[in-house]
């Protein structure tokens, strides 16, 4: 695929479309005139009544099986495919992660792994279908690009962008339409964070929908008692954009995560390791280790997990009043 095709220009995503959708309609438009491009489903249905036109034969349902489809990907890549692995979140980083560590990651294979209902997006389902280990997971592989799009208009740039790139990608969707981010932010950049507000305080870091969401409100909170936030969205995990934070922290000492996902190991982690050796307290705000327990609305299950505006806002304003708080 070529970086032409890749730089698709921004379009707006009705605010009723998900991520998800945005992926399908994108990939049903791609497939046709790519003729490198080859789309495996895990029996998901999102591709349902879609006409790929010329490029139906390149569609192929492989059922219910997630590691033979990662390994029947890393098969089609290396002899000269661009493949596009469609399943659920919660198997792709744990029933199938032996595959995609030995068959994708191993090889540096052009595979991308179109994983959807990520973190609690589908609350409805229970913990068997939560994935808030996969960033963990995903981000340790060697060679693997890790990308969390910020709205339903970003994921038609990023997975270009993550076609034409030429190894292997997580993108990382969710189930249902979340928010739109502002509509001035730059257009996104594989690597390149996105400083959404600028503030001389402190700095929130956040990485998702939602948690880029409550990022934002935050920092109106925030100003109401006078403090001035950062508020940069990292849409690319890995590699991550170091050189923005450093650039956004400035002489600041706290800097607060906010993500969808377990603290262990997840984008709070990633900052973490970063900036280990600088004296900046990094705070991370993420969902509580358990097990979600309880049905519910993705927004829902985040802000009882503490993923919300007053969260972050409270935990700012502890940070500022008392420099000994925060984790490393």
């Amino acid at each position: 695929m070529t970086t032409a095709t890749a730089s698709t220009e921004r379009r707006a995503a009705p605010a009723e479309r998900s991520a998800r959708e945005v992926y399908r309609d994108t990939v049903a438009e791609l497939l046709p005139r790519e003729e490198r491009l080859v789309v495996l489903d895990s029996d998901t249905g999102l591709f349902g009544g879609v006409d790929f036109g010329d490029g139906t034969d390149r569609y192929l349902n492989l059922g219910i099986a997630e590691h033979t489809l990662m390994g029947a990907a890393a098969g089609l890549a290396r002899e000269g495919r661009i493949a596009v692995v469609n399943t659920m979140a919660a198997f792709a980083a744990s029933r199938a992660l032996e595959a995609v560590k030995l068959d994708i990651a191993l090889g540096e294979l052009p595979v991308v792994i179109a994983a959807t209902h990520s973190g609690v997006s589908a609350g409805h389902l229970g913990p068997t279908h939560h994935a808030l280990e996969d960033l963990a997971s995903m981000r340790v592989l060697p060679h693997m690009t890790v990308v969390v799009p910020g709205d339903p208009a970003q994921t038609t740039e990023l997975l270009c962008q993550a076609l034409a790139l030429g190894g292997p990608v997580y993108l990382r969707l969710g189930r249902g339409a979340t928010p739109a981010l502002p509509a001035d932010a730059e257009p996104p950049r594989l690597g390149k964070a996105q400083i959404l507000r600028r503030g001389g305080d402190i700095t929130l870091a956040a990485c998702g929908p939602y948690p880029v969401l409550a990022a934002l409100e935050a920092a109106e909170l925030l100003a109401a008692d006078g403090i001035s936030a950062n508020v940069l969205h990292l849409h690319t995990v890995k590699p991550l954009d170091t050189p923005a934070l450093l650039g956004a922290l400035g002489d600041q000492r706290h800097l607060i995560t906010v993500e969808e996902h377990w603290a262990a190991g997840g984008f709070g982690s990633a900052v973490a390791e970063e900036l280990g050796a600088l004296p900046v307290r990094v705070h991370r705000v993420a969902m509580p280790d358990a097990f979600v327990p309880v049905a519910g609305s993705q927004r829902q299950l985040l802000e009882q997990g503490g993923v919300s505006a007053q969260s972050i806002a409270a935990r700012a304003r502890r940070a500022l009043g008392n420099s000994g708080g925060g984790t490393r």
